[in-house]
């Protein structure tokens, strides 16, 4: 039986040549010729392969990893605090610049809007991925970043549509498209980012912080929204209160730029590019990378890109529907107080934040798959039971059925920032996760508070939010069942990452041939 280190090399390795092997599959001519010179074709072999030696291998530096995390997650926290801050004050938004008298089609536009951002998230992806093949993850993601403070801090100074009429929706959608467009590059690149820096045994529970990032900034975005709300009232909030929250997202984004460019970029990048100076055939794939890259994420990644954009979706239906449509179900549809149902959403999310690193350790011990089922299987048979506990009405029913979706997304949310990386290689890692990410996003993530909406409106049915995460997760059931496991692997396309020298030792002295007497 092979050792898990053994398996590990093997992942690196490029696999050997059908018909140098003794499996029976290559010409058999070939497999003659092999028995005839044994010793010739092993030494080929060597020569086409090489041994990992122990400088291939890379000893993580606790603290640097700490640090990696530490400004890609409250980089992260910094993004969605923007993005959620929209969310909570969408019936607020909806008043302010889309003044109908009706209040469906308000706050439809107000979706309509939140939606607008996601679609040009796959172009931003598409811009911003490649380039962080090609000149690193750390740039681009603090550029992503200064896009996104820009915005919301544009968004903050507005002029309302009682002041300049049209003017006023316009131009809350051009930085509406602003956001969307610098987001296109920002999950992509900080997953990748805390990927390439963690060891292979550790990279869930390094990973989940990422989407502790995620909780964070939309906690921070309802608890202030909340204690606005609660402080200066319905009427001021609606005259000047809705700025506060957009203009403090401004400041707080140059803390993020600070922390992103302190940092050097990922050790897997770095062993890239010093293959691509030592090694002329390394160099030529890379350049072709840097020309081609959106071309060779589409011609050579199509596969594992259509599986990521299923599993995306799934996990993204199911996020925005429990942490950016509740607030405004319960308001709307259930006639809780918009404070009151942020509230409720912000205790759910302290519990997740509470156990979500437990989640990224336990995917670690397990595997990335028998946690994202049971997330997805979670969703598909609690939604009802949850939705039906939530129009009790009562405070004690609606916090159960919130926490039975919050505990299903928690798998998710704990999981995926470390099986979604995984899923590419080096080369092309942030640009095909990137595409792939914000393709879904953009279809079905961003949407999903439109789409139900309007599905309540059009059946006028108070579950259709069940039903439509209920299908959600059934494609997610299908698409971890399709994917690989990659827990405790590494990286295709980099060598494995350590967090010791003597694991490191193990890993080259499983590479040695067995003695034979």
């Amino acid at each position: 039986m092979k050792s898990a280190d053994t398996f590990r090399f093997e992942r690196y390795v490029p696999e050997r040549n059908a018909a140098t092997s003794p499996n029976g599959n290559g010409p058999e001519p070939e497999f003659s010729a092999v028995r005839r010179h044994p010793r010739l074709f092993r030494a080929a072999q060597r020569r086409r392969h090489p041994r990992l030696r122990r400088s291939d291998i890379t000893v993580t530096d606790e603290r640097a990893v700490k640090r990696a995390v530490k400004a890609a997650s409250l980089g992260n926290a910094m993004e969605w605090f923007d993005f959620g801050i929209y969310a909570y004050l969408a019936g607020t938004i909806g008043r302010v610049f889309f003044p109908s008298g009706n209040e469906t089609v308000q706050l439809l536009s107000s979706f309509a809007t939140f939606a607008v951002a996601f679609l040009v998230r796959p172009l931003g992806s598409m811009v911003f991925g490649p380039m962080g093949d090609k000149i690193g993850r750390k740039k681009v993601l603090a550029l992503t970043m200064i896009l996104m403070a820009v915005g919301t801090a544009a968004i903050g100074m507005l002029p309302t549509y009682a002041a300049v009429g049209f003017w006023s929706p316009a131009l809350l959608i051009v930085f509406r498209l602003l956001q969307g467009f610098s987001t296109g590059g920002e999950y992509g690149g900080a997953s990748t980012f805390i990927a390439e820096y963690a060891p292979d045994k550790r990279r869930g529970y390094f990973g989940s912080f990422l989407e502790l990032g995620t909780l964070a900034g939309y906690t921070g975005a309802a608890g202030l929204v909340t204690a606005l709300t609660a402080w200066l009232g319905s009427d001021t909030m609606d005259a000047w209160g809705w700025r506060i929250p957009f203009l403090i997202a401004g400041p707080l984004g140059i803390v993020g730029i600070y922390l992103r460019l302190k940092l050097d970029d990922t050790p897997a990048y770095l062993k890239l590019e010093q293959e691509t100076v030592r090694v002329s055939d390394a160099a030529d794939a890379v350049e072709t990378t840097a020309r081609g890259g959106l071309a060779r994420v589409f011609r050579e990644q199509w596969r594992t890109l259509v599986l990521c954009i299923a599993l995306v979706g799934a996990y993204n239906i199911t996020d925005y529907m429990l942490l950016s449509y509740m607030p405004t179900y319960l308001s709307d549809e259930l006639h809780y107080s918009e404070s009151h149902g942020l509230l409720i959403l912000v205790a759910t999310m302290v519990v997740l934040m509470l156990i979500i690193n437990r989640v990224g350790i336990l995917s670690d011990r397990f595997g990335r798959k028998p946690l994202l089922m049971t997330g997805m299987l979670g969703f598909f048979f609690l939604s009802v039971p949850a939705f039906l506990l939530v129009q009790q009405g009562s405070l004690l029913a609606v916090s159960a059925g919130m926490l039975m979706l919050g505990l299903s997304l928690v798998c998710l949310l704990g999981t995926m920032s470390a099986a979604l990386p995984a899923m590419f290689p080096t080369s092309v890692r942030y640009g095909s996760l990137s595409v792939g990410y914000n393709l879904s996003a953009s279809l079905f993530g961003g949407t999903t508070p439109l789409v139900i909406t309007a599905l309540i409106g059009a059946t006028g049915s108070d579950m259709m939010p069940a039903y439509y995460a209920m299908a959600a997760a059934l494609v997610g059931v299908i698409a971890v069942a399709c994917m690989k496991e990659t827990a405790q692997q590494p990286l295709e396309g980099s060598p494995p990452s350590v967090q010791t020298p003597a694991e490191a030792a193990e890993i080259v002295e499983a590479q040695a041939p067995t003695p034979r007497f």
